[in-house]
């Protein structure tokens, strides 16, 4: 399914046709990917942007000092998180998977929540135009081209 080419509309279709699904039997392999994450962010504490020199390195290596959605400055009230850009509670076999990961700031992660990513674009577009453009840019085209079929 070719997305990149899609209007706004058909995007937004997709998302009420299949963005709002939720999958509750995880596999043993799902599971064991959903831990994995859980281990490789957290090691002694929560921290949001990871406790682990791993995890902390690939904030390091996938972030600069602004968040790509709001290009606010990451500051310690509102510091840099890793988010799945497809929701890990809808998706547990990706939690793992790096091009479902983004660095962006806790407001951004704590507004978008558990959307599906088109219903994160449409909720973008309606409230904040002028980052749209930003968002639409971290766009996980081979992971929503997979969703698709």
């Amino acid at each position: 399914m070719d997305l990149e080419n899609k209007t706004l509309k058909e995007l937004f279709d997709l998302v009420d046709k299949i963005g709002k699904n939720r999958y509750h039997k995880l596999t043993e392999k799902n599971f064991d990917n959903y831990q994995q994450y859980e281990n490789w962010r957290y090691v002694d504490g929560n921290s949001a942007f990871g406790t682990t020199q791993e995890s902390k390195d690939w904030v390091k290596d996938h972030s600069d000092s602004h968040c790509p959605i709001c290009d606010t400055r990451y500051h310690q009230d509102n510091g840099r998180t890793i988010d799945h850009k497809l929701p890990r509670a809808k998706y547990p076999w990706l939690s793992m998977e790096f091009k479902n990961l983004w660095v962006i700031c806790w407001d951004c992660n704590t507004e978008k929540a558990e959307m599906d990513w088109y219903e994160y674009e449409r909720y973008i577009f309606k409230r904040y135009p002028q980052s749209y453009n930003a968002l639409r840019a971290f766009r996980p085209i081979q992971l929503l081209q997979r969703k698709a079929l």
